[in-house]
């Protein structure tokens, strides 16, 4: 009896060394690694940051400054099942590229049938807004008819970039920052593109203050009519602007739009604006568009 209970226990002593040797080996393998994070994540979730979101961009210009015509070719192969870019050549499912550097943006190309999203933004295809379309052409233009969703990597945007501005454009490359200059506060590729329809929606909150169309009286606030590209403090149908605000100087453009929209009083103490401002970029890119458009 006691050599048939010594052997059960055995066998059991035997097994549990068995299994926390399994079990040391196998957390081991399936850990290897595992305090680093993956190089690709397999699912993207919207809204989580990923791991380079807080590293310093590198200006677009620095990256065109280096840029390879023929790596964009390659790169470019990608576009190639919508896009023609010979001189002369069809449009197919989007439009001919020839010449798109510094043209009108969603103007002519041969009568494409631009989306209204893309048509609501004005100007031409500058190097940096043609990174912003690359990086991805649904925040650029909400609603847009392309499907592609974008080029991750910088510098194979610039190469696209470059590319493009062989075919047809050539025009001169903007001029590479300085070495060792710090990259711009908000660099442009990584603002959201504003949506002028939404935007309308959003200046409702700012409506018991201020008017916006043309000839409208001032009110609280001054009318901001053709206010994007205007002196910032100055003109206005001669409004009384607080002193800090009038000596601020310089014009509103996008970036001194939304430093101003996200916090005013921050923005330029003294000032005489007792809205808080818009939390949310995408609103204020979206106020920014309607501005713009208005």
């Amino acid at each position: 009896m006691d050599d048939r209970f010594n052997t059960i226990a055995g066998w059991v002593l035997a097994s549990g060394i068995v299994a926390l040797g399994l079990g040391s080996i196998s957390s081991h393998y399936f850990r290897a690694d595992k305090d680093k994070r993956p190089e690709k994540m397999g699912y993207e979730i919207p809204g989580v940051a990923s791991a380079s979101a807080g590293a310093v961009a590198v200006p677009i210009e620095a990256l065109l400054a280096k840029a390879d015509p023929a790596k964009g070719a390659d790169v470019f192969k990608r576009c190639m099942s919508c896009h023609t870019i010979a001189q002369g050549g069809a449009n197919g499912i989007g439009p001919n590229l020839y010449g798109v550097v510094g043209d009108n943006i969603a103007q002519g190309r041969g009568g494409f049938a631009f989306s209204d999203a893309l048509k609501a933004h004005s100007g031409k295809w500058t190097f940096a807004l043609l990174n912003q379309w690359l990086t991805d052409p649904r925040a650029f233009a909400s609603g847009t008819k392309m499907t592609f969703a974008g080029l991750d990597d910088p510098q194979d945007r610039a190469n696209v970039i470059v590319y493009l501005n062989s075919q047809g454009s050539n025009l001169p490359l903007p001029a590479a920052p300085a070495a060792g200059a710090a990259a711009p506060a908000a660099v442009a590729a990584a603002a959201p593109a504003g949506d002028a329809t939404k935007g309308a929606a959003v200046f409702q909150r700012c409506a018991a203050c201020h008017t916006i169309n043309p000839g409208g009286a001032n009110g609280i606030g001054p009318n901001l009519a053709h206010i994007f590209g205007d002196a910032i403090g100055k003109g206005r149908g001669g409004y009384a602007f607080s002193d800090a605000l009038a000596k601020l100087g310089g014009k509103w453009d996008a970036a001194s739009l939304d430093k101003w929209l996200t916090s005013p009083s921050s923005d330029v103490p003294g000032t005489k604006m007792t809205f808080a401002g818009i939390d949310n970029a995408a609103d204020r890119a979206d106020v920014i568009a309607y501005l713009k458009a208005n």
